[in-house]
C-alpha cells in the first residue's frame, strides 16, 4: 500500500512533555530549577527521545521542596548550572508544542533561568508553543480534583513507582494521561502491516488497495479532541455510550 498524498504525510506533530523540579515554589524568592524531564512524542507516537538533567542552583533547597522530591543540594554538586545546558535544552524544545502540568509554573521557572543568564530570547514561545494539561483537565472535568495523581487514577495509569516527585517519572505519566485524555490513541500507522483483514462474526472482511486516490487527512485540533471527550463524559454519566461499545471492535 502506498503512502497517502496530502496534507497527512507532509503533517508531522512534535510534542514535547515537560517537567521541572525546583529549590522551592517561587522564582520571586531566587528559586531555581534543578531537574528538567522531557519526553517527545511525534503524531501522538512515543519516540524514545528523551532530555534529562539535574542542575546545580547554587542555592540551598527549601525542606518542603525536598520532601517532595528527595534532592538535597549535596546531590547537585558535580552537575552543571543551568546556563551550561541551556542551548541544549532549547534546541531540544526548539519548534515543538510542550505539554506541560500547570504550564504557569514551569514555564516561569525556565523564563526565569533564561533572564538570569541574560538570553538574547528569554521568553519559551520564543521557541515553542504550550499546552497547559491543567487546564486542559478542567474544562474536561470541571469540578474535579486534575492533579496528575487524580488524573492517573481516573485513567487507570499506574503511578505506584512514585515515591517521590521525578521531572522524569512525572513526564512519563504525564504523557499517558495526556495521550488518554486527548482519546487514547497512541499511535497512528499507513504501514502494509496495519492493512491487515478482521474479522467480524466469523467473515472475513476484505480491504480494497486503492492507489489512485489523493487523500487529505484533516485531525481534529486539541480544542476539539477535549469538546468531544466532554460530550462523551456527558454521555457517559447519564448512561451507556454506544462510542464506548463501538471503540472496542
Amino acid at each position: 500500500m502506498k503512502p497517502c498524498r496530502g496534507l497527512w504525510s507532509n503533517t508531522r506533530m512534535r510534542q514535547i512533555v515537560l517537567d521541572t523540579e525546583t529549590t522551592g515554589l517561587s522564582t520571586g524568592h531566587g528559586h531555581r530549577i534543578i531537574e528538567i524531564g522531557c519526553i517527545e512524542l511525534v503524531n501522538r507516537r512515543l519516540t524514545g527521545r528523551e532530555f534529562h538533567r539535574f542542575l546545580n542552583p547554587d542555592r540551598d533547597i527549601d525542606e518542603g521542596a525536598e520532601r517532595v522530591h528527595g534532592i538535597s543540594r549535596e546531590d547537585l554538586a558535580t552537575e552543571p548550572r543551568f546556563h551550561e545546558i541551556a542551548d541544549e535544552l532549547l534546541a531540544f524544545l526548539a519548534g515543538a508544542e510542550l505539554i506541560i502540568h500547570n504550564a504557569e509554573f514551569d514555564v516561569g521557572f525556565l523564563e526565569y533561568e533564561l533572564r538570569l543568564m541574560k538570553h538574547a530570547k528569554p521568553l519559551i514561545t520564543d521557541h515553542a508553543s504550550v499546552l497547559d494539561t491543567l487546564a486542559l483537565a478542567r474544562k474536561i472535568h470541571p469540578g474535579q480534583r486534575n492533579s496528575l495523581d487524580a488524573l492517573c487514577k481516573r485513567y487507570e495509569i499506574d503511578a505506584s513507582k512514585r515515591d517521590v516527585h521525578g521531572a522524569m517519572i512525572d513526564a512519563e505519566l504525564l504523557a499517558r494521561v495526556y495521550l488518554e485524555m486527548t482519546g487514547g490513541q497512541t499511535t497512528l500507522s499507513l504501514d502494509d502491516s496495519a492493512d491487515t483483514a478482521g474479522t467480524d462474526g466469523g467473515n472475513d472482511v476484505e480491504r480494497v488497495a486503492r492507489t489512485d486516490l489523493d487523500l487529505i487527512v484533516v485531525k481534529a485540533s486539541e480544542t476539539e479532541a477535549a469538546a468531544h471527550e466532554a460530550i462523551l463524559d456527558t454521555l457517559r454519566e447519564s448512561g451507556d455510550c454506544v462510542w464506548d461499545r463501538t471503540a472496542k471492535h
